[in-house]
């Protein structure tokens, strides 16, 4: 789930080399040699042959959750993020920024996609105390991605947009260049970072190997620079349950007269 900017990447293929090979010490044969760096997430999420893949908490949560199997919860160093919590930042333009998030009433929004917890979801929980049941924003635009979302922002077509605040920390130390022109609004309420999940059938043993795994990595002195650019602290094993604040957000937010942006 985080791919941005080229530095992220080699690190992402860095922990998965690790993860491979600790997976095959073990008596796993069956484990991919690379990444698949092509498939759409969403069509990896229910592969009937999925070994390990991130999710988005909200599609966990909504139509995931006994489908698939949680396997475990990555821990992450940025600002935003407290324990296995992270939030979403609401980015605007630097230049004549609204005062308040109750001041872009009015304005255009850019999201990821609808299913989006941190683009969306969370923005929703945001604005539905603000949004008195009635349309808030002028319009939304949806862009596929959060970096295209900050484009937006910043090239106008757009006036603010929510971002996962791993992935703005992971550009803002690595590409900073990519956030000119952009300041930091607000925070919206937090939620449980981005889980790992398997296929439903994965056997007990083969869970209990991929979270041993994602473990040993965590610690590993020969991961220690892949660790630091991704901001990877630790993982941990959390409950199904503890992904039902996402739902709880939703659920405010309909009772709020504010189901759906704008």
């Amino acid at each position: 789930m985080y791919v941005a900017p080229a530095v992220v990447v080699e690190a992402q293929r860095v922990l998965w080399f690790f993860l491979r090979d600790n997976l095959r010490q073990n008596g796993f044969a069956d484990v991919p040699e690379a990444l698949d760096e092509h498939m759409a997430h969403h069509d990896a999420w229910l592969n009937p042959r999925l070994l390990l893949a991130q999710t988005c908490g909200f599609p966990f949560v909504k139509r995931l959750r006994g489908r698939v199997r949680l396997v475990a919860t990555p821990v992450y160093q940025a600002p935003g993020c407290e324990g296995a919590t992270m939030c979403s930042v609401i980015v605007v333009r630097e230049r004549q920024a609204p005062s308040s998030l109750a001041a872009c009433a009015g304005l255009k929004a850019a999201i990821n996609e609808t299913g989006s917890n941190s683009g969306y979801n969370l923005l929703r929980a945001a604005v539905a105390p603000h949004a008195g049941g009635k349309p808030f924003f002028s319009g939304v635009v949806e862009t596929g991605g959060h970096v295209a979302s900050m484009e937006a922002v910043q090239a106008g077509a757009a006036d603010l947009a929510a971002i996962d605040c791993i992935t703005y920390d992971l550009l803002r130390r690595h590409a900073p260049e990519r956030l000119a022109g952009l300041s930091i609004l607000d925070r919206t309420p937090s939620g449980p970072n981005l889980p790992f999940i398997t296929r439903r059938s994965a056997p007990d043993e083969e869970v209990a190997a991929l979270r041993e795994a994602l473990k040993a990595a965590v610690t590993a002195p020969q991961l220690a620079e892949a660790r630091a650019i991704l901001g990877l602290k630790d993982v941990v094993v959390l409950e199904e349950s503890a992904y039902e604040i996402l739902l709880d957000y939703e659920q405010a937010a309909i009772d709020a007269g504010y189901p759906d942006l704008p």
